[in-house]
Parts: C-alpha cells; sequence; structure tokens
C-alpha cells in the first residue's frame, strides 16, 4: 500500500491514473495535480465510485518549484510520477529532492527553446539523488520504457550478449483526420522534424529528417513504411547494454501525415523561433498545436492497432541469435477500458508499473537510473498483469 503523486492529467496521465486506481491494493492513495484543477477534478468524480484507491486532487504549476516542494511535502508520497512536459523533468525533480520524494518519469528533459532531447541534464542530477537516498527512475513509458525493459529481459534471458538492437513502433491507428497526431503536437513534431540518428560502434551516426526508410511486415498489422529517427533510449541502451554495436529506432508514419508536415514546415508553422505577430510574440509550433485536434479527442474515432517492440540479434553459447520481442494493443479496445486510444495507453500503463515498483521497494537503488538497469522479470511479469501482454519471436523478419 503506498501514495502517489501524480502531476499532469493529459491522455498518458489519464490512464496511468485509471490503471492506479484499477490496482488498489498498490496505490492507496493518489492525488492528481495540474495546471487545471478542473480536470483533476471530472477524473476524480469519474473514479472514486470505481476504486478503492482514495483520490485527492490540486492545482499546481510545475515549474514552480517551491509551491512543488510543499505540495509534496504535505502529500508525503512515496513516489512522484511525473506526467507532466519534458521541459519540466528538472523542475520536478528539483521539488523531489528538497522534498524527499522518489521520481519517475516517461520522458527525458529537452529544453523549451531548442527542440534537442539527451539524458545529460537529467543524468547530472545522479549523485543528488544518491546522496539524497532517493530514486529517479528515468523512461517509464513504452519507448523509452518498456523497450529497455524489453533489452534487459532478452539479456538476461536470451543472450551472451547483444550486439544489434532495431526497435520498431508501428501505429496503424486511423482517426479519420486528414492530419492529427497521436501525443502532444508540440513534442511529436519537435521529434519528426528533426535530424535522426543511430548509435554504432560508439558514435552518433546522424542522418536528415526521415532520410532513411524502409517497409516491415509487422505482425498484426502487415507491411507499413517506417523510418528512421533519433529516440532517447538509444543513448542510454548504448551504454548499459554490453555488447552492443548499433541500436536503431524506427516509427511508422503514413503518407498523408508526411505530405500535411511537409507543408507546414516549407511554410515555417513546425519552427519553435517566437515571431512577431500583431504586437506579440508568438511560437508557430504552438499556434499550430492550438488548431490541431488534441489528442485526447482521438479515442473514440480511432480504429485499428500499435506494435511496438524490439529485434534483437546477438549471441548465446558462441552462437548466433534473434529474437524479437513485442506488445500488440488495440486503439479500441483500449478506449472501451479507459477512454484513450492505444498511444496513451502504452504509455500510461508502463508508467503505472515504474511507479509501483519504486514505491513497493522492489525496484531500489538511489540515483538517477535508467529503466533498464533494473531487473526486468517484475516489470514483464506486470505487462501481462495490467493490460500489454507481450509475444515473443524467435524467427522473425529482419530489418536490412
Amino acid at each position: 500500500m503506498g501514495k502517489a503523486l501524480i502531476i499532469g492529467c493529459g491522455g498518458v496521465a489519464s490512464v496511468a491514473i485509471h490503471k492506479c486506481c484499477q490496482n488498489s491494493a498498490a496505490f492507496s492513495e493518489i492525488m492528481i495535480a495540474s495546471r487545471t484543477k478542473s480536470k483533476c477534478d471530472a477524473l476524480k468524480e469519474k473514479l472514486a465510485p470505481t476504486t478503492a484507491t482514495k483520490i485527492h486532487t490540486a492545482q499546481i504549476d510545475a515549474d514552480d518549484v517551491p509551491a512543488l516542494t510543499q505540495l509534496i511535502k504535505s502529500f508525503a508520497p512515496d513516489v512522484v510520477l511525473n506526467l507532466a512536459l519534458p521541459y519540466q523533468d528538472l523542475h520536478i525533480m528539483d521539488a523531489c529532492l528538497a522534498a524527499g520524494a522518489n521520481y519517475v518519469d516517461t520522458a527525458n528533459y529537452e529544453p523549451e527553446d531548442t527542440a534537442k532531447f539527451e539524458y545529460k541534464w537529467q543524468w547530472a542530477y545522479r549523485e543528488r539523488f544518491e546522496k539524497a537516498g532517493l530514486t529517479a527512475l528515468l523512461g517509464s513509458g513504452f519507448d523509452p520504457g518498456v523497450t529497455g525493459v524489453f533489452s534487459a529481459y532478452a539479456l538476461k534471458h536470451q543472450f551472451d550478449e547483444i550486439n544489434y538492437i532495431d526497435i520498431l513502433d508501428c501505429n496503424a491507428g486511423d482517426h479519420g483526420y486528414p492530419f492529427a497526431t497521436n501525443f502532444n503536437p508540440e513534442i511529436n513534431i519537435r521529434e519528426v522534424s528533426a535530424n535522426g540518428s543511430y548509435w554504432e560502434e560508439g558514435h552518433w551516426v546522424e542522418t536528415k529528417p526521415m532520410e532513411i526508410k524502409r517497409v516491415y511486415n509487422f505482425p498484426e498489422i502487415g507491411p507499413k513504411d517506417m523510418y528512421l529517427l533519433h529516440h532517447e533510449e538509444l543513448e542510454s541502451l548504448g551504454l548499459n547494454i554490453p555488447g552492443i554495436k548499433r541500436i536503431r529506432f524506427f516509427m511508422t508514419f503514413g503518407e498523408s501525415y508526411l505530405t500535411h508536415l511537409r507543408c507546414l514546415e516549407d511554410v515555417g508553422m513546425t519552427s519553435i523561433e517566437p515571431i512577431d505577430f500583431e504586437g506579440k510574440k508568438i511560437v508557430p509550433l504552438q499556434f499550430l498545436k492550438a488548431v490541431l485536434p488534441d489528442p485526447a479527442s482521438l479515442g473514440p474515432r480511432t480504429k485499428g492497432k500499435t506494435n511496438i517492440g524490439c529485434i534483437f540479434r546477438g549471441k548465446k553459447d558462441g552462437k548466433d541469435k534473434t529474437y524479437y520481442l513485442y506488445n500488440v494493443c488495440d486503439h479500441q479496445e483500449c478506449y472501451k477500458e479507459v477512454g484513450s486510444q492505444a498511444v496513451s495507453y502504452t504509455t500510461g500503463v508502463p508508467a503505472m508499473i515504474g511507479a509501483m515498483l519504486i514505491m513497493n521497494g522492489t525496484w531500489k537503488g538511489p540515483g538517477v537510473k535508467n529503466i533498464e538497469e533494473f531487473d526486468p522479470d517484475p516489470f514483464m511479469n506486470a505487462l501481462n498483469k495490467w493490460g500489454l501482454p507481450w509475444q515473443e519471436s524467435f524467427h522473425p523478419e529482419l530489418v536490412d
């Protein structure tokens, strides 16, 4: 039995909160804190009659470190689950240190003014968390998150050494809009329009956005176009999985999405440089976010499945071996269960699991840790129990 303070009340947070309430044996009390308290109150009203978990709500600006510190101290949670924006990670980590609370997030820090996400800012907190005897678990979503757990599990049970990892993220959902993003448009478009990169022989190889394309035949979905992107877990897995020669990350995109994105880029709508508009400074990408459909509204209209997983190649007992671990998730089933589409679901469920394992002490060790640094088995068992069952294949199609 434990207490969790959950910061954020968007699509992913809503799934994680639903899951905490389903798992009231672990989460006896939660507090939902967000800039917009009315959203927290509406979720509490919906869930309170269905759960033994006691739900509190609070208004908070996660960038206000003194106010957040005070809130953490007064609620005294066993863990703070950060489901706010990646720009706010460091402020929330500061507040956890000041208040003496463990920390969990799903996405690494990126500064608001540069579309660059990497772990160095959060890894710089290692010594402070160690000295405080607190744990900060980074990247407990799906990718990063489950992909790291899959890697640790593959290394523990299937390989003596892993040489190649290809992370494949396929969303074959159809929401019926000409253009919309499945999670926060600002973060999504920054990620997709940035240069790609992959980790090879101890260094980064940079590529132009969408330069490298492959077609992959995804189990339960079929062939889809996928493109090489930079993704944060490549950085931590490159350090934490011994024997690695190359790690790549691919994500699927439909032609309609890419055509719209190219057009928006060409006219400057994806820029994060402020411009003057009628006497005010506005950021074009933030304006674009305001006119696009809210990702939280896509749930009822999205049909189809996601398939996210890792293909591993390495050695076992001196022989070459290939192994594919993946999860298939159905958008409509997710909506029926928690009122969200599968992109939020596949991030929100692992967020709950990571928070649970830190909260109940199954995973412990002071400092700042990436998810693959812990024993994967409890997490893998929890995935099967809480809605993201994994599948494995020993003869997968490879990505050339």
